[in-house]
């Protein structure tokens, strides 16, 4: 990575542990603890919100036996979540006793709400790749983690896998298992749901890596810590490349530039081989690969 890439890269990082803090502590001011009911609690976005968009994607992803998309809804333990359009907001309505703070914040951070769409927009409309599809679809978000160890085991069991088979392995992980915890898969016999053994090891080399605080997905980034890092820090544990890496630290930390160059996917909308020559033209992307990255696999589902 040059110079100028580096100091990009620290100002991402910057703006990453700003925007995830500024998330929680007005989450953290706007609710209090209290018994949830039907009343929906209002999350306000920044306009406009490609709520179709959002659902197409997390919904073949969702983790059966712990999320789910229905309809125009997304749903979680209790919780159902949708979009007001006239209201220019989410609508959540929490089940149960819960701190609304933190299932709040929680939800701000998943749904991307902070995101300024018409910035991201203006920026990725000057490439020819992408202008069309940022003129499709104004308010593209990229998805975050409701728990990002969840979302990496996830990532994981999608390598070399359909999105449709990673989803029928998650399933069966959380059948077997319970939610995906580190504690717990760090010696789990991962190969009783259809997994090689080598996929097996990879994920329990993580969560172990996970639960003794080397890996942090926990939390928003701090100065003691950077996007950059925590991807060096993957890409040492066996079986995680940087397109692993990569797509971890787009969701569930948050990294709005992080980028997945190597995944076929993005190479088919980009109509670009090898990779290494997609990452050359998303420099041109920076700071939002991550958002240029949802735009090309959104094209991809469009053409299904």
């Amino acid at each position: 990575m040059g110079a100028a890439a580096v100091a990009v890269k620290a100002v991402v990082d910057k703006k990453v542990r700003r925007v995830n803090l500024t998330i929680l502590r007005k989450a953290a001011v706007g609710y209090k603890k209290a018994a949830a009911t039907a009343h929906p609690w209002k999350l306000e976005y920044r306009a406009p919100y490609d709520w179709d968009a959002f659902l197409g994607f997390v919904g073949p992803r969702a983790i059966p036996g712990i999320e789910c998309v229905e309809g125009v809804a997304y749903k979680r333990a209790g919780m159902v979540v949708t979009h007001s359009v006239a209201g220019k907001c989410l609508q959540v309505v929490a089940g149960g006793e819960r701190d609304l703070g933190a299932v709040m914040g929680r939800a701000a951070i998943f749904f991307d709400v902070d995101a300024n769409p018409r910035e991201i927009g203006r920026h990725l409309s000057k490439s020819a790749v992408l202008k069309k599809m940022v003129a499709r679809h104004p308010g593209l978000r990229v998805p975050g983690a409701w728990d990002g160890f969840e979302l990496a085991v996830r990532a994981m069991l999608g390598q070399q896998v359909t999105v449709k088979g990673a989803t029928t392995l998650a399933g069966r992980l959380v059948a077997r298992f319970g939610a995906p915890k580190p504690e717990i898969l760090a010696d789990a016999e991962l190969t009783v749901i259809g997994i090689p053994k080598a996929r097996a090891e990879s994920i329990r080399a993580f969560a172990r890596a996970v639960a003794d605080g080397y890996i942090r997905l926990d939390g928003p980034l701090d100065g003691a810590r950077s996007s950059a890092e925590t991807i060096e820090r993957m890409c040492e544990l066996p079986g995680i490349g940087p397109w692993t890496a990569n797509y971890i630290a787009m969701r569930a930390l948050g990294d709005g530039d992080a980028f997945p160059a190597s995944d076929l996917g993005l190479l088919k909308a980009a109509g670009i081989v090898p990779a290494r020559r997609l990452m050359e033209m998303a420099e041109a992307w920076r700071p939002w690969r991550a958002y240029a990255a949802m735009h090309l696999w959104e094209s991809l589902r469009e053409r299904n």
